[in-house]
C-alpha cells in the first residue's frame, strides 16, 4: 500500500521521476509533438515540487516558507488538470491521424496545431488556478511529511469551478482514444500508407503515444470520480453564502502534524495517492519512451561525447557502446637528448618476436649507418657486389617499415665495417647501455 511507504522513499521516487521524465524533452521537441512535451514539463513541475515539499517538511509541519507554499500549492492545483490536459493533446493529435488527415504539412499549419495544443495544455490549467481561488478557503495548509497543500472550501461552486475539472477532462480524452482506435481499425492500411514518409512519426512512436494516453485515461478517471467521492461523503458539501463568508481569515494557515492526518483512513489515503500519481505518471512515461530507438540513438551520442572528453575515441560511432572499438588517442613521443627532437608517436601492431640479445638487430634494412663518405661507399659497393656479406647490418628504425619483398639488400665492404657496440639497440630486449666506439669518426645516414 501507498500509505505505508516511508517519506524518504516517496522523496527519492519524486526526484527520480523528476529526473526521468525530462531524458526523451529534446527529441519530442524537435519534432514538434507539443503534447508530449507539455506531459513531460507539468510532470517533470509537479514531482519537483513535490519533492522539494517532502525534503522540506520531513518529520515536521513548521510554516519556514510561505512564499513558496503559496507557489507550490498553485503548482499542485494546476498540474491536477494539466497532466490529464496534455494527454487530451495527444489524444486529439492521434485521432487526427487516424482520420489520414495531413497533421502538419505548411509551416502555418505546424504553427496552428502548436497554439492549440498549448490552449488545451496551458489555457486550461492556468484558467483552473485563477478560478480555484474563487473557493479559496484560506491560504494553504501544511501536512507533516507531505508539505504545502492548496485548501479548497467544500462547497458546491467548489466542483464546477475545480473538483469536476480533472473528470471532465478525462472523459473528452477517452472518446478521442475511442475514436483513434476505430479509425484505425477501419483504415489500417491507409494509415501505414500515411506514416511511412513522415520521420518524426513512425508506427511505433504511434502506438506508445496511444498506449501513453490510455494509460492516463484509464487511471485519471477513477481517480476523478474517487476524489469526487471523497469529498462529497466524507465531508459536509457547505452552501455558498457570499465572497466575504468564504474568504474570511485567508491568511490562516493550517499546520497539520502526521499523527492527526494519518489516523484518519480517507485523509491518509487521499493526500499519499493524489502525491504518488504524478510520481507514477512519470515512470510511465519512461518506460514508454525511455527505451525507444530514438532514445537509444541518443544515449549512444551521449556515450560518444563523454569517452571523446576522456581521451577515447571511437573506431565506428554508429555501432552500439559495447560493440564500439575504443582507444586512446596517440600523442607525440618527446625524445630529451642533445638535439630535443619530438618525434611522432609510430605504433606497430605486428610486434616481432623476441630474440637473444646478440641478434636483437632488426633483419630489414631502413637506414644505413657508413663510414667516410657515400661516393667510396658506392664505389666499393659496385666492384664487390659478387662477393658474399661476411659482417653485420646496423640499421635504425624508421616511422614506415618497407614491405619484405621491397626490402634493400646492400652489402658492406669489409674496408667499412663497424664493430656492432657501435650501433645503438632499438628493440625491448636490448641493453640499456651501449660502449662507444673510439674508433667511429664521421657517420653519415642515408
Amino acid at each position: 500500500m501507498l500509505t505505508d511507504v516511508p517519506n524518504s522513499v516517496f522523496s527519492a521516487f519524486s526526484f527520480i521521476g523528476f529526473v526521468l521524465v525530462l531524458i526523451p524533452f529534446y527529441w519530442h521537441l524537435e519534432a514538434w509533438n507539443t503534447g508530449t512535451c507539455l506531459y513531460m514539463g507539468w510532470t517533470a513541475i509537479q514531482c519537483l515540487n513535490l519533492f522539494i515539499n517532502s525534503v522540506v517538511w520531513n518529520n515536521n509541519a513548521i510554516n519556514w516558507a510561505p512564499v513558496w507554499c503559496d507557489i507550490s500549492s498553485r503548482i499542485y492545483i494546476g498540474s491536477s488538470v494539466a497532466i490529464l490536459a496534455a494527454s487530451l493533446c495527444i489524444n486529439r493529435r492521434l485521432y487526427h491521424i487516424s482520420k489520414v488527415e495531413a497533421v502538419v504539412v505548411t509551416r502555418q499549419e505546424k504553427r496552428r496545431g502548436v497554439m492549440i495544443d498549448l490552449a488545451i495544455g496551458l489555457g486550461i490549467p492556468f484558467l483552473q488556478m485563477i478560478l480555484s481561488y474563487i473557493v479559496q478557503g484560506h491560504r494553504f495548509d501544511i501536512f507533516e511529511d507531505i508539505g504545502c497543500e492548496p485548501f479548497i472550501y467544500n462547497t458546491w461552486p467548489a466542483y464546477p469551478l475545480s473538483k469536476v475539472w480533472p473528470l471532465a477532462i478525462a472523459m473528452v480524452s477517452a472518446v478521442y482514444s475511442a475514436l483513434s482506435i476505430r479509425q484505425f481499425v477501419k483504415r489500417k492500411t491507409e494509415f501505414s500508407k500515411f506514416l511511412s514518409p513522415h520521420t518524426n512519426l513512425t508506427s511505433s512512436r504511434y502506438f506508445r503515444l496511444m498506449a501513453l494516453a490510455g494509460v492516463e485515461v484509464l487511471c485519471g478517471i477513477p481517480l476523478s470520480i474517487y476524489t469526487i467521492y471523497l469529498n462529497v461523503t466524507s465531508f459536509p458539501v457547505q452552501p455558498w453564502i457570499s465572497w466575504e463568508d468564504t474568504h474570511f481569515n485567508f491568511s490562516k494557515v493550517d499546520q497539520v502534524p502526521a499523527v492527526i492526518w494519518r489516523s484518519n483512513p480517507v485523509l491518509q489515503a487521499s493526500l499519499e495517492s493524489s502525491r504518488w500519481f504524478t510520481v507514477i505518471c512519470a515512470f510511465i512515461f519512461f518506460a514508454f519512451f525511455g527505451f525507444a530507438d530514438e532514445a537509444l540513438k541518443h544515449y549512444r551520442r551521449l556515450y560518444v561525447f563523454v569517452a571523446k572528453c576522456l581521451g577515447y575515441e571511437s573506431v565506428s560511432e554508429s555501432k552500439a557502446p559495447g560493440s564500439s572499438v575504443w582507444k586512446t588517442k596517440p600523442g607525440p613521443v618527446n625524445v630529451r637528448g642533445p638535439l630535443n627532437i619530438t618525434l611522432p608517436l609510430h605504433l606497430n601492431t605486428h610486434r616481432r618476436p623476441q630474440r637473444d640479445s646478440d641478434l636483437s638487430f632488426s633483419d630489414r634494412l631502413d637506414s644505413v649507418i657508413i663510414l667516410g663518405d657515400i661516393d667510396s661507399f658506392m664505389d666499393g659497393h659496385e666492384s664487390k657486389t659478387d662477393r658474399p656479406f661476411s659482417g653485420q647490418r646496423a640499421v635504425m628504425p624508421s616511422s614506415a617499415e618497407p614491405h619484405p619483398s621491397e626490402a634493400l639488400e646492400l652489402q658492406w665492404p669489409d674496408d667499412h665495417f663497424i664493430h656492432v657496440s657501435s650501433v645503438p639497440r632499438h628493440d625491448l630486449d636490448a641493453p640499456l647501455s651501449v660502449r662507444p666506439s673510439p674508433h667511429i669518426s664521421t657517420i653519415d645516414i642515408v
